[in-house]
């Protein structure tokens, strides 16, 4: 239900916290599956192809997979760019740009320990939210998003 897959050549665009969290709490009836992950991350490369079946898969209401990259400014935007574009990622990817863990984190979620993978799920029309600092599975994900789509 309104899913979209991006083309591979996605322009990345950097964002800061602030800003990535006022986009995802914007009252919509989307929901918003915010993945932090890195190139060097093994479970959660692991993990996307799993995030982006199961928002394919989602019904309810629309569903968002943001997938956020907390790599190191040497890889943005032409490292992280090309890694995207050979392993065709479908969602929107977004370059965090931020370098201190201890203000971006607690930004996130209080929980946070700085740990990847984490997923951040908001509902904001719902107001629900929920932050799992693991990899998830695609059967972890359906879970979560039947939980947090179904109509008010």
């Amino acid at each position: 239900m309104g899913w979209k897959p991006l083309t591979a050549q996605q322009v990345i665009p950097s964002m800061r916290v602030d800003a990535l969290m006022k986009r995802v709490k914007q009252s919509s009836d989307t929901v918003f599956v915010v993945n932090f992950w890195a190139t060097f991350c093994k479970p959660c490369i692991e993990e996307i192809p799993d995030l982006e079946a199961a928002v394919r898969e989602a019904v309810g209401r629309p569903v968002k997979l943001l997938l956020v990259s907390v790599d190191q400014k040497s890889f943005f935007p032409t490292k992280l760019q090309q890694f995207v574009s050979e392993r065709k990622f479908e969602s929107e990817v977004i370059w965090l740009n931020e370098t201190n863990a201890d203000y971006f984190c607690p930004a996130v979620d209080d929980t946070w320990s700085g740990a990847i993978p984490a997923t951040l799920v908001v509902a904001p029309k719902k107001g629900a939210r929920e932050f799992f600092e693991a990899p998830l599975t695609k059967q972890d994900m359906a879970c979560i998003l039947a939980k947090f789509s179904l109509p008010n």
